[in-house]
């Protein structure tokens, strides 16, 4: 499916935020495993230090104990009591192991980012990692110690935390059907997002790109007074404190097919801005980062196709023609 853009955080991940300013609610950290996580001591342990994207960094953006290098999440979950027709149809328990270009999507995903130079450990957050280590690449990166497996749990969010648990900063996380991203745009994103000095940010692409790449696709987009944008299911953590983002999308997410999420998300004055198309996506993100208290910034991908993945037939199809063209490029 070709996605929406997301004003900022993970995914679909979304919680009710408290007024500007005043960060998560209380019930956002009420999980142990979250508070466990957003709390970890890093570098800059004093708020004081925590800036919004115009004013500076919120902290280093990387820890002492990754030699510089991104940690991975790749989100390899699956609907609980629910067989994807994708995997039905290829006869697998799964849709991430659903051959894709004659390639299981989840190892087309994994060799592409172990293929980054930014890329340090990987981790693939699973409900059924049996299958998935049995493929002969997975099997070798998790025998070289490059590669674990994390537990999924009941929702995206929550998988999110899991997966990030004891996890060096900062995060790459994308998910096991972004098949058209190659080594190069996991790079670019990780750049970008580097140079930006950000809390958290997300991947965007312009809305002619991806009709570019896509011209039966997408019909909506996010639109600011900069253009209109579409998600590209991949974000970025700085920091531990930053993974508090992923709580946006806990209601559900896909903002633009419901809309009042993002009152319950963002707030009503953002939802104005939303429907009226004030400002900038820089603009939007930076009001969002002040109910944080960290920076949240938008990162514009090169290539459109960056917001196409496997969600359906249509998609598969697409994505088999468009993934043939960039090989046949690289």
């Amino acid at each position: 499916m070709v996605r929406e853009a997301v004003p900022a955080g993970i995914g679909r991940l979304t919680g009710r935020l408290s007024t500007i300013g005043d960060g998560p609610p209380p019930e956002a950290l009420s999980n142990p495993l979250r508070e466990k996580i957003i709390r970890t001591p890093t570098p800059c342990l004093k708020r004081a230090a925590v800036t919004t994207a115009p004013f500076g960094p919120i902290c280093a953006p990387m820890t002492h104990d990754n030699n510089g290098k991104v940690t991975a999440l790749i989100m390899a979950g699956k609907r609980s009591g629910v067989l994807d027709p994708l995997a039905e149809r290829a006869g697998v328990a799964q849709k991430c192991v659903v051959p894709v270009g004659g390639m299981p999507m989840i190892e087309r995903v994994v060799m592409n980012v172990a293929a980054s130079p930014r890329i340090g450990e990987i981790r693939v957050v699973a409900h059924e990692a049996d299958e998935i280590a049995a493929i002969p690449s997975i099997a070798k990166l998790q025998a070289e110690g490059r590669l674990v497996f994390k537990p999924g749990a009941f929702n995206l969010v929550d998988s999110v935390f899991a997966g990030a648990e004891g996890a060096d900063y900062p995060l790459l996380i994308t998910t096991a059907d972004n098949c058209l991203w190659l080594p190069e745009d996991f790079t670019e994103f990780a750049d970008k997002s580097i140079a930006s000095k950000a809390g958290a940010a997300a991947a965007l692409a312009h809305k002619e790109d991806v009709r570019a790449a896509d011209p039966q696709g997408q019909s909506r987009f996010y639109e600011f007074s900069d253009g209109g944008y579409s998600n590209c299911n991949a974000y970025w953590i700085g920091p531990p404190q930053a993974l508090a983002a992923a709580e946006i999308m806990r209601g559900g997410g896909q903002f633009v097919k419901f809309p009042r999420r993002i009152a319950k998300a963002f707030g009503v004055i953002n939802l104005i801005r939303f429907f009226l198309g004030w400002g900038t996506k820089e603009k939007l993100f930076a009001q969002v980062s002040r109910r944080f208290g960290f920076s949240m910034v938008p990162i514009e991908m090169s290539h459109g196709h960056c917001a196409i993945d496997v969600d359906n037939e249509r998609t598969f199809q697409v994505t088999e023609k468009l993934l043939a063209k960039r090989l046949a490029a690289a």
